[in-house]
């Protein structure tokens, strides 16, 4: 099941994007398990970050993987506000970096990386390709 929470702001993420993403998940011949996006602010995701990383600087996304076998789980935390100033600064549609972003913590629970340079490569193409089966 994929659920959606909101936490320090009040914007609505499009319901549509779960059976998208539940579409994904097939794709990558995984299992759905429970998966909660909690969409938040830059300074709540901040915090996350400092508190369970260690890092202190902005991001769009956080994942924790909670995967087990072929069934995915996780928690995967995202900005809006950042998502809003990446789309801005990218000059790309607030909707498209949303759903870029929702299948980036997609992917990572499925078992893909983007710390290498060949990891990123590939996972900006998985994103690509689903971002094209959305349309």
């Amino acid at each position: 099941m994929i659920q959606y929470f909101y936490e320090d702001i009040t914007e609505i993420v499009n319901a549509n994007y779960k059976q998208w993403l539940e579409e994904i998940i097939l794709a990558e011949q995984k299992k759905l398990g429970e998966i909660n996006y909690i969409f938040c602010n830059d300074e709540y995701l901040l915090k996350v970050n400092q508190d369970y990383l260690q890092h202190d600087y902005f991001t769009d996304i956080i994942t924790f993987d909670y995967v087990k076998g072929k069934t995915i789980s996780g928690d995967i935390f995202v900005s809006l506000q950042r998502i809003s100033d990446n789309s801005s600064t990218l000059l790309k549609d607030y909707e498209e970096e949303l759903r870029r972003v929702l299948a980036h913590g997609i992917l990572h629970l499925c078992g893909y990386k983007d710390k290498k340079e060949e990891e990123e490569k590939l996972m900006r193409s998985k994103e690509d390709f689903y971002l094209e089966k959305y349309k």
